[in-house]
């Protein structure tokens, strides 16, 4: 076979599923669109001779048996699910990725000594249902059925009802033990590796996130005629605190990333000193400990100002997710064969999460990135050159290669 048609040929027909008028693509779990897109694959899995079958709640499996260790199972996928008005790369680029590779191996060398398999997720994005990487979760057998069973989407429509809509329905939760690597590819997501001229990132550790709601409370008062020494001025704290954090963030730069994405000042209106603000703060890093220390320090940071500025503070920290270490083995092996195949990569670790992230405490894991132009995601304008995800797919073929054929 040869790889850029397929790859090509691939991309455009699982892109038309779920093309959305309004711009990008929209292919939400459980919906009509999802299931096609979930059944295009099955498709290609079986014209490649792999025996296919959905689990309980709708992830694809598709499987070529090894012929001299075929409990050792070496797998590959992403999810299908996209968020709304999104682009044609995130998650399906990883499925496609990985067919295609497979495909590339079983044709040029055979049947594998190690069972290869390919994971197609239902769901990773929380587009629709207040609820993330329900696939993966399903994998690995740590899905809460509690969680989901009376939770709607964004139009009233049951989560348990959309599901046994499509055929599915919930499932024991159980753990499979004959997983000795999973391999992930995606886009980055970011700008690294375009801007450094990179092809390659082989992923070492997803951060971890703190994420949290805080609240700033002064007193709302008449612009014009309270001096500017009377006033408890919720905004002027606020500016404080995002100052001295940022920039002790720029002091200690990567992988440290800290962001104050919300603000919301009140009354919010041109001629009265805001007397509360909410706003947000994520923060990540890739050392757990280095995590904790870092953002405790910003919180009594925060404390101290709001008390010598007379302002009332809560702080809500509402996730708390540690990094997650890539296997080495696995990573390792991405790595050589990046060096053996010529390509100019770097050994990075992402700062968006993955599905990877739920599977790699439970089988050893790792991933490919290929480069996003811009670093543009979770937009129609998603972007990367097909160079570098023709490039992408044969380096995955090669890594499959090392870990079910050797």
């Amino acid at each position: 076979m040869e790889l850029a048609p397929t790859v090509k040929r691939r991309l455009d027909q699982l892109s038309s599923i779920g093309s959305d008028p309004t711009g990008g693509l929209t292919r939400l779990l459980y919906s009509d669109e999802w299931l096609t897109a979930q059944k295009y694959v099955q498709e290609e899995m079986t014209a490649m001779g792999m025996t296919t079958k959905f689990d309980g709640v709708g992830n694809l499996f598709g499987r070529i048996e090894g012929k001299d260790l075929p409990n050792e199972t070496v797998m590959t996928g992403s999810h299908i699910d996209t968020v709304v008005n999104g682009g044609d790369l995130d998650g399906q680029f990883g499925v496609l990725a990985s067919l295609t590779a497979v495909e590339c191996l079983k044709e040029k060398y055979g049947q594998p000594k190690r069972s290869l398999e390919v994971i197609s997720m239902a769901e990773e994005e929380g587009s629709r249902f207040p609820t993330v990487f329900w696939g993966s979760k399903n994998f690995v057998g740590i899905a809460d059925n509690e969680e989901v069973k009376d939770i709607k989407d964004g139009q009233g429509k049951g989560f348990v009802d959309e599901m046994h809509r499509q055929g599915f329905d919930f499932q024991e939760q159980t753990r499979r033990d004959d997983i000795v690597a999973f391999v992930e590819e995606h886009i980055e997501q970011g700008s690294i590796l375009e801007t450094e001229g990179d092809q390659i990132g082989v992923v070492t550790s997803i951060a971890g996130q703190r994420r949290y709601n805080i609240t700033l409370k002064g007193q709302a008062n008449h612009a014009g005629t309270t001096p500017m020494s009377y006033r408890h001025d919720a905004v002027y704290g606020i500016a404080k605190i995002v100052i001295l954090a940022l920039e002790r963030a720029h002091e200690i730069g990567d992988p440290l990333v800290m962001t104050f994405g919300k603000v919301v000042p009140k009354p919010n209106t041109v001629n009265v000193v805001p007397g509360e603000v909410l706003f947000t703060m994520d923060c990540r890093h890739t050392d757990p400990d280095f995590l904790i220390e870092f953002s405790t320090q910003i919180e009594e940071m925060m404390k101290e100002v709001a008390q010598d500025m007379g302002l009332g503070i809560e702080i809500d920290r509402w996730m708390d997710e540690a990094p997650v270490p890539m296997s080495e083995k696995v990573y390792q092996t991405i790595e050589n064969c990046a060096k053996s195949g010529g390509y100019k990569y770097r050994v990075m670790h992402s700062g968006a999460g993955h599905d990877s992230q739920i599977i790699a405490p439970v089988y050893p894991t790792a991933m490919i990135f290929v480069p996003s132009i811009g670093g543009i995601s979770h937009n129609p304008a998603e972007e990367t050159s097909f160079e570098d995800l023709v490039n992408g797919v044969q380096l995955l073929a090669d890594t499959l290669y090392e870990l079910a054929y050797k």
